[in-house]
């Protein structure tokens, strides 16, 4: 089994009384990180039931919640010491919160929980079970993770946020080339065959749309949604605005803010604040949309490589704590602004020009780091950036 950044983490968690609560996209490896965790745990007293199975639903679905308990006897459940219980996907189960927190509160269980809803878990999940769980997201592959999961076997943690030489780019490119077209999906990434890449990723969108969009809304167009998602596709690292994605798909306004929300909360897309002086402006200024996984976006439609290098960056800065973008009444942006003090300015072919303009951009609003990602070289000497795959 490949390794992940967040499993040392979850490891330490394992040590813990709360409730292990794992949330991110579906396909994007919350079950194989559970039975990642299930192997760590040196007890035979554990159990792991996937929610997506009828029977299993019905299990946890009971208005009793001793008879739940006896159930799981049945299975072998010893609740006279220290039991582990894995529940995969638990949004499916309307009242598995209650269930939890019963057992929890009244046996010495540890629990693992997986779900693909932002809002369940955060929201719901979190009021029901308030102090008694810790939430950790899952998301896609880094890129230095993806070049584990490709046995690449290169040594990288010297060359991160450095500005690259050409040695490391010429190793990396085709690397980096198949990261930022198919994305990081797991499964994806142990394909060698771009078609076979492909397919996969129209499987994972199909059964988003058709599996977890019936399961976690009330929504009953799911051409409406997909034609959101369409053109969003085609509108990404762009500001969102309601009104004009209304106009340009046949929505109401309000029912396409809805989708957006919906697919923001399932970790289908992100959404970008921008940076402000004023917190006040804040409200009033557009988010910018981007997509949690470039192979799912560049499958989406005719996308410009252009803006698939830099919603694969902004995949690579979201994992770096706070992200934002700036941008002035005039039109001028930068494109990121990482932890409010550094700016990065995404550029295919970055030149001495692109530094100047984010240089004097960056210092007007009082930030002096700053620095251009590129992905290939000008025919020049120019070596004033840091190439994509450094970005991890």
């Amino acid at each position: 089994m490949f390794s992940r950044k967040i499993f040392p983490i979850l490891i330490e968690a394992l040590t813990k009384k709360q409730i292990i609560a794992i949330t991110g996209l579906r396909r994007v490896g919350k079950t194989t990180t559970v039975k990642f965790l299930f192997n760590e745990i040196k007890s035979s007293n554990k159990f792991y039931f996937d929610l997506e199975r009828l029977e299993y639903r019905k299990l946890f679905s009971g208005d009793h919640y001793e008879n739940i308990v006896n159930a799981l006897r049945l299975e072998g459940a010893d609740f006279s010491k220290k039991l582990f219980l894995a529940l995969d996907e638990i949004q499916l189960v309307p009242n598995i919160t209650s269930v939890i927190k019963y057992i929890y509160d009244t046996y010495d269980v540890k629990f693992i929980v997986t779900g693909s809803s932002s809002f369940y878990m955060k929201e719901q999940f979190s009021e029901s079970l308030a102090g008694r769980k810790q939430l950790f997201e899952l998301w896609p592959l880094s890129f230095d993770e993806f070049l584990e999961f490709k046995n690449a076997g290169v040594n990288l943690p010297e060359f991160s946020f450095q500005n690259s030489n050409e040695y490391f780019i010429d190793k990396l490119s085709l690397l980096y080339d198949e990261y930022n077209q198919f994305g990081g999906f797991p499964e994806v990434a142990l394909i060698s065959k771009p078609e076979d890449k492909k397919s996969l990723l129209q499987d994972i969108l199909e059964s988003y749309v058709n599996f977890d969009i019936r399961f976690l809304s009330d929504f009953t167009k799911s051409d409406e949604i997909h034609s959101v998602i369409k053109m969003l596709a085609s509108r990404v690292g762009s500001k969102v605005d309601y009104s004009k994605l209304s106009s340009l798909i046949g929505i109401n306004r309000h029912k396409v803010k809805e989708y957006i929300l919906f697919l923001e909360n399932t970790y289908f897309i992100k959404l970008l604040k921008p940076f402000v002086t004023n917190p006040d402006r804040e409200i009033t200024l557009q988010k910018k949309l981007y997509f949690t996984d470039s192979g799912l976006l560049n499958l989406l439609g005719q996308i410009s490589s252009g803006s698939l290098f830099e919603n694969t960056i902004a995949n690579q800065l979201f994992t770096k704590s706070t992200l934002q973008y700036y941008a002035k009444k005039n039109g001028k942006e930068i494109d990121f602004i990482l932890n409010e003090n550094r700016a990065f300015e995404v550029k295919e072919t970055p030149t001495p020009h692109d530094l100047k303009i984010l240089k004097n951009r960056a210092t007007s609003i009082g930030i002096n780091e700053y620095h251009l990602i590129g992905k290939t070289a000008p025919g020049s000497n120019f070596k004033d950036f840091i190439w994509g795959g450094a970005i991890y």
